[in-house]
This record gives C-alpha cells, sequence and structure tokens, in this order.
C-alpha cells in the first residue's frame, strides 16, 4: 500500500497541480498548517453567461486605472495574504513561488499612478482557471481586476473560472453554485484545450 503524501510533498509543485487537476485547492489554518479541500458544491463565473454591472463598467471606463498580467504576481499574493485574518501562509506563499516558476500561477495587476492598487492570483492549468483571492486598496480596484480576468479567459478560450465559494461580491458577476459532479464535467472540458493565460 502507497504511504500517503506528507503536508511538504503535497506542496510540492508537480503534486499541487495534480490536486487542482482534480479540483482540490488549499487553505492554511490558523496554525499555519496548509490543508487540502474539495468541497461538494462548488462556485464558478460562467464564462459563456457572465454579468458585469453596468455602473462598474462606467466607472471602469472612466478611471485612470492600469492593468497587468502576470507581471507582479509574487506581491499581489502578498497583499491578498497582508489582512488580519488570512489562510495564506507563509508556508503556502512559499508553494506558490514554485508554481510562479512552472507558469501555472497568474495574476491580474491594477495600477493607479503606477502603483499597485489591487489585483487577483490564481493558479491555471489547460482551460481552467482557479480563482484564489483579490485585494483592493482602492475602491473598485479588485472588481475591475475580474473584469479584466473575464474578459482575458474568454480572448485566450478558457472553459472554467472556479471562484470556491459564493460570495455577495461574486453574485454581481453571475457567479453560481453548481455541484461537484457538473464542476467536474468542466474540468473535463477544460483539459482538453490547450490554451495558455500568457
Amino acid at each position: 500500500m502507497q504511504k500517503p503524501l506528507s503536508r511538504e510533498e503535497l506542496l510540492q509543485p508537480e503534486n499541487m497541480i495534480l490536486l487542482y487537476a482534480k479540483g482540490a485547492f488549499p487553505m492554511a489554518d490558523d496554525d499555519g498548517s496548509v490543508n487540502w479541500y474539495m468541497p461538494e458544491i462548488r462556485t464558478i463565473i460562467p464564462l459563456d453567461n457572465f454579468n458585469i454591472p453596468k455602473s462598474l463598467k462606467k466607472y471602469k471606463e472612466k478611471s485612470d486605472f492600469t492593468f497587468g498580467f502576470s507581471t507582479n504576481q509574487l506581491e499581489v499574493i502578498k497583499q491578498c495574504a497582508n489582512r488580519d485574518e488570512t489562510w495564506i501562509s507563509n508556508e503556502l506563499i512559499a508553494a506558490y513561488k514554485n508554481l510562479i516558476k512552472m507558469g501555472h500561477l497568474h495574476s491580474v495587476e491594477v495600477y493607479q499612478n503606477q502603483k499597485l492598487v489591487g489585483g487577483l492570483y490564481g493558479v491555471t492549468y489547460k482551460g481552467a482557471f482557479f480563482g484564489e483571492s483579490m485585494f483592493s486598496l482602492v475602491s473598485q480596484a479588485s472588481k475591475t481586476a475580474l473584469i479584466e480576468l473575464i474578459k482575458r479567459l474568454n480572448e485566450r478560450d478558457f472553459v472554467l473560472l472556479d471562484v470556491q465559494y459564493q460570495t455577495d461580491h461574486l453574485q454581481m458577476f453571475g457567479s453560481i453554485e453548481i455541484p461537484f459532479f457538473d464542476f467536474n464535467d468542466y474540468l473535463i472540458e477544460s483539459y482538453r484545450r490547450d490554451v495558455t493565460f500568457i
């Protein structure tokens, strides 16, 4: 019988990608230990049936925001972790660095006056983008990052935008909850696509 992988082994980049590909995602507990989760109900933003609030669209068009794609992933991750309660531990950040090197972790950055003021990041595998976290230092920055993400994923022919859990913030964009059985169908279809984020 094969010995189960240790926590450290599970955070090796090759194993992390295998776990993501099966529909799992990592989160650190209060003590910093990283565990993997695979909820029976999953939340996605359908890339063929999303919603962009009109007021937000107008705000974005009038704003002085500029956007980048995977130009500063590590800083986006650190900003997402910079809050009173976070599931993004130092151990997880170290593991994310390896995914960046392998080309599997990407971000959308929002800049204002050349300063990073918002963004989001996630892990990609084939045609799936597994959204992890977002942050905003100024009003609406993270929401405009999500607009740019959806646009990017559609341009690159992605199939799945996984956002893990439902929130009011995500519902604005048309996020829906689906059983894991249906989520798995999205995974299968995603892996038929040979696409890239960058």
